[in-house]
């Protein structure tokens, strides 16, 4: 009996089908999955960047290497955030969010998106969080100065 409420209970906490899909489509179209490719492409550009010893053909495959593993890396965070989107929300929730996202409105805000990010980070300029909070601590305190 208890190993029967045990699986109910599991299962009950599974997202059905639907709310996977659903929670895909929503991934698929959300802001990790907007930012994702300019994410890979910086990060590929300073990887590049910082090997100078290789040949332009090393580079090349280097460049292939970091979009196979970009892919891979895609892949597992668009199921996680499905999963967790599916888990989260529910099926009216995603079906509203997912035809927003789908709408004209949608699709300029997610265009919008990086554009908004650079902007925001060129604005703001180099932020740490660990050092700020030590800066302030430091100047309050006259402790872990310099660290």
């Amino acid at each position: 009996m208890v190993g029967v409420l045990l699986l109910l209970a599991v299962a009950a906490g599974q997202p059905s089908p639907e709310a996977l899909k659903l929670g895909r489509q929503l991934a698929e179209t959300g802001t990790l999955a907007t930012i994702l490719p300019m994410v890979e492409q910086n990060e590929t550009r300073e990887l590049v960047a910082a090997h100078p010893e290789l040949t332009s053909a090393e580079k090349e495959r280097l460049r292939a290497t970091a979009n196979t593993v970009y892919e891979q890396g895609r892949e597992r965070l668009m199921k996680a955030e499905a999963q967790a989107y599916a888990t989260r929300l529910s099926i009216a929730d995603l079906r509203a969010v997912v035809a927003f996202q789908s709408s004209p409105q949608g699709k300029r805000y997610r265009a919008a998106i990086p554009g908004v990010i650079t902007d925001t980070m060129q604005q703001i300029g180099k932020m740490n969080f660990k050092d700020d909070v030590l800066a302030a601590y430091c100047k309050d305190t006259g402790k872990l100065c310099g660290k």
